[in-house]
């Protein structure tokens, strides 16, 4: 629970009596590595904080082909946050890309503290508003920058990750082909 704290802490500063009740909501779960945390589909219970390891958030095309939304690289929360607020079926698959150390809670347990311990629904709003920013910034990369760009602002942003996962799931995140992946590193290895 030391690294839940120190992670809110860097968010949003929590009186210990507020913390002690949020971190009974949350309870240790192991994710082997291709476990999933939620499936599309699924309706969402569960938020987590992603002590270690690494989590990918992707869909499924109509066609079968997989696109790499998002990865999480512990310290972070995660969760299928659209079918938590939208009591829908989630759409967004998370899979665990290495064994993960995670402490799930559930989302309801949260939500009814908010109605006593507005820093906690404080907490809740911040996490929400950082998520909306960097889906925002990924979307306007996408659309503004060239892949050799997303590629290294890719690697800036996950070190070393792409030494642990497959490439092709870097190539999906990117929105680009394998090949194009291959080239993009062997150019920038030669410069």
């Amino acid at each position: 629970m030391s690294r839940l704290k120190e992670y809110i802490s860097n968010i949003s500063d929590l009186k210990d009596e507020t913390f002690n009740k949020l971190k009974k909501c949350f309870q240790p779960l192991e994710l082997k590595k291709k476990e999933f945390f939620v499936r599309e589909g699924e309706y969402a219970r569960q938020i987590g904080f992603l002590e270690n390891g690494i989590v990918r958030a992707y869909f499924l095309n109509q066609a079968g082909k997989e696109y790499n939304k998002q990865f999480f690289v512990g310290p972070s929360i995660i969760g299928a946050y659209t079918s938590l607020l939208t009591k829908q079926p989630n759409k967004i698959a998370q899979q665990a890309l290495t064994n993960c150390t995670i402490l799930a809670a559930e989302y309801s347990e949260i939500e009814k503290l908010y109605e006593n311990y507005h820093e906690i629904e404080r907490l809740g709003r911040k996490i929400a508003e950082y998520y909306f920013l960097e889906k925002e910034q990924k979307e306007i990369e996408m659309a503004l920058l060239d892949a050799d760009k997303r590629y290294l602002i890719m690697k800036e942003r996950f070190p070393g990750l792409e030494s642990i996962i497959p490439q092709y799931y870097i190539a999906s995140y990117l929105g680009i082909s394998r090949t194009q992946l291959s080239r993009i590193r062997k150019k920038l290895l030669r410069s």
